[in-house]
């Protein structure tokens, strides 16, 4: 199977996840997950909290409240949970490191680019705003799957990018940083970069075709531009 970073694929569009890959929120955002489960009588520590719920919309993980609680909680709780999201957000997110410095240098390769994430629409502006990259992603290239109500692992956020883009799956590459973010990836049929440490798992699928794993955003536009160029000259 080719795939978009091959020599013989063809590389038209990059997605990137927001939380974790473009803005560092996924800890505050589990910490204040895990006081609200704390609240509601639930022992989930922020380190237990950051494992289970990284990379999950809050709709998801009510439903995980719910289940260990044995109870449904009140219609509005993933609601009321982004709000308070959105007040932390204002006040504590910051870009990823190298996160701008990479933007820059992805424009500047020319390479056609959008954002598809778990996170609302509200929550992403308050995050780019707060991180300074709101130039870099104008709405109408920003992707929700909460608000689209197909959560990753879903892959319905990444191939509605590639259709807004006008391109096919196979011609995208994901920039991740969750397992189900790049589950979404894999089953949408694209590429996947996943920015993750040596010192962590990979997700249980790996290694697959197309997928590729970075520990440094400072790694990824070097990468795009080698299979650039290898592309052109195939």
């Amino acid at each position: 199977m080719t795939t978009a970073l091959d020599v013989e694929g063809q590389l038209k569009l990059v997605i990137f996840d927001c939380d974790g890959v473009l803005v560092d929120s996924e800890r505050a955002s589990c910490q204040a997950t895990a006081e609200f489960a704390r609240s509601l009588g639930l022992a989930i520590s922020d380190e237990a909290a950051h494992d289970r719920f990284a990379g999950k919309a809050l709709p998801q993980i009510v439903e995980e409240l719910e289940t260990e609680l044995g109870h449904a909680l009140p219609e509005n709780t993933a609601f009321k949970m982004r709000d308070n999201l959105v007040r932390i957000m204002k006040k504590m997110a910051e870009p990823v490191e190298g996160a701008p410095e990479m933007m820059q240098k992805i424009r500047s390769l020319g390479m056609p680019f959008r954002v598809g994430s778990n996170s609302s629409i509200t929550e992403m502006e308050v995050k780019f705003e707060r991180a300074g990259m709101a130039d870099f992603f104008p709405e109408n290239r920003v992707h929700s799957a909460n608000d689209m109500d197909e959560p990753k692992p879903s892959p319905e956020v990444y191939l509605y990018a590639a259709k807004r883009e006008g391109v096919l799956p196979e011609n995208c590459v994901v920039i991740e940083d969750s397992d189900t973010g790049a589950e979404a990836a894999r089953r949408a049929g694209m590429s996947c970069i996943l920015l993750r440490s040596e010192d962590l798992p990979l997700p249980p699928f790996w290694p697959s075709p197309g997928f590729v794993r970075i520990t440094h955003l400072s790694q990824l536009v070097p990468l795009l531009s080698d299979v650039v160029e290898s592309q052109k000259q195939a």
